[in-house]
């Protein structure tokens, strides 16, 4: 019987692939070879994750409560996180997030506005208020002894937010009743349910005319 003569010009998958295999490792061993010692260093210390991050960020000045700051942020970064993650300003709260419980309401500019609905990318030179920036010392802010004398609270949490909303609310020209007042403060959520004492300290603050 005549044996089964093979084709030697013949290349199976098993050899392509084993080829395909041979050429990926001997590249990389190649460009491990060729690598300044330096990039090598670089990447066991972390370096090119330093340096893909220093990419990734974008410069930001801005000013917070009187305060310069010259920072390096991430382009989605809010606000917001900003304030607490960055400025560890953690008076200003992080409530619902989609801006419909005005937690974290600050002043930008004199206006308010929800930070976290807010890039702080877009806040380049801007002056920015929190709840840590109204007391000058030890002396309250008006509208803070207000929320005290009247008890605008219970747990707390929306606080801060009601107070910057409360300030912005008589500067706006937005106090002139109650009625007036609790549509201009309506979003702002009080989970506790304090809204009658809240009209009553921002009442108390626009009667008494003082300097907010």
């Amino acid at each position: 019987m005549a044996s089964k003569k093979t084709n030697p010009d013949k290349v199976t998958e098993n050899d392509s692939n084993s080829r395909r295999d041979f050429i990926k490792k001997s590249g990389l061993l190649t460009a491990l070879a060729l690598a300044p010692p330096s990039l090598v260093m670089a990447s066991e210390n972390k370096w090119d994750e330093k340096i893909a991050e220093y990419l990734e960020t974008v410069p930001l000045s801005i000013e917070v409560n009187g305060k310069k700051h010259n920072l390096n942020i991430e382009p989605r970064t809010t606000l917001l996180d900003l304030l607490r993650e960055q400025l560890q300003l953690t008076g200003t709260k992080k409530g619902c997030d989609h801006g419909q419980c005005g937690a974290c309401t600050v002043h930008v500019n004199g206006t308010r506005i929800l930070s976290c609905l807010t890039l702080a990318t877009m806040q380049q030179n801007a002056q920015v208020t929190t709840i840590e920036g109204l007391a000058k010392g030890k002396k309250l802010h008006p509208m803070q002894e207000a929320f005290i004398k009247h008890d605008g609270f219970q747990c707390g949490y929306c606080t801060p937010g009601q107070i910057m909303s409360g300030i912005a609310c008589i500067k706006e020209g937005h106090a002139n009743s109650r009625e007036e007042i609790r549509e201009y403060m309506s979003g702002n959520i009080c989970r506790c349910g304090a809204y009658h004492n809240i009209v009553d300290a921002i009442t108390e603050v626009k009667e008494g005319g003082k300097e907010l």
